[in-house]
């Protein structure tokens, strides 16, 4: 079994472990003796390790429901020319970009839809120095997407794509795991 195999399993164990928790309005710290039946076959339904991409690069329908049912190990082959087409038919004047990379490397990295970890570098989808070592909360992916997209060799080409003008979340980040802000 593989390491992506066993985060699934684990995954599942966890999310399992929150769903059977007793959610009503009763303070009692009791335990719901519904269990999650895992019996059967489960299907991928979506790739999301970095967010706009797959909207960006594969069609509605049919190509995307491939895609996002795909196994990270084979989509770079199957889609990094689809990405291609589409990244110069955004941008028919790409080069290279902020990173230095063609076409066909940014494609090439963005079709596999995985989120790579740094263990020693911090962890950021951009910092200026370090380039998808992982993902924090506050980072701003769609900017970096888009400066990466958009942004030209110097990241400065097209200054009014390269933005989504959405600076920070609306609600500040929690100090304490999960981390996530509070609901509206």
């Amino acid at each position: 079994m593989n390491k992506t195999n066993k985060f699934k399993i684990i995954t599942i164990a966890l999310i399992a472990a929150v769903v059977s928790v007793n959610c009503d309005n009763n303070d009692s710290d009791s335990v719901s003796e519904t269990m999650v039946d895992f019996t059967g076959t489960f299907v991928q339904q979506d790739q999301m390790a970095r967010p706009a991409i797959n909207t960006v690069f594969i069609a509605s329908g049919s190509p995307k429901d491939d895609f996002n049912a795909a196994i990270p190990s084979a989509m770079g082959a199957k889609y990094q020319s689809i990405f291609q087409t589409r990244l110069l038919a955004l941008n028919p004047a790409y080069t290279t970009n902020a990173l230095g990379q063609t076409a066909a490397q940014l494609t090439g990295l963005l079709a596999t839809d995985v989120l790579g970890v740094s263990k020693t570098a911090p962890t950021t989808f951009f910092d200026g120095t370090n380039v998808l070592t992982g993902r924090a909360l506050a980072d701003d992916v769609i900017d970096v997407e888009l400066l990466l997209i958009f942004g030209g060799p110097a990241g400065t080409s097209n200054p009014g794509l390269t933005s989504d003008n959405v600076n920070s979340n609306d609600k500040a980040f929690g100090s304490t795991f999960p981390y996530l802000a509070s609901a509206w």
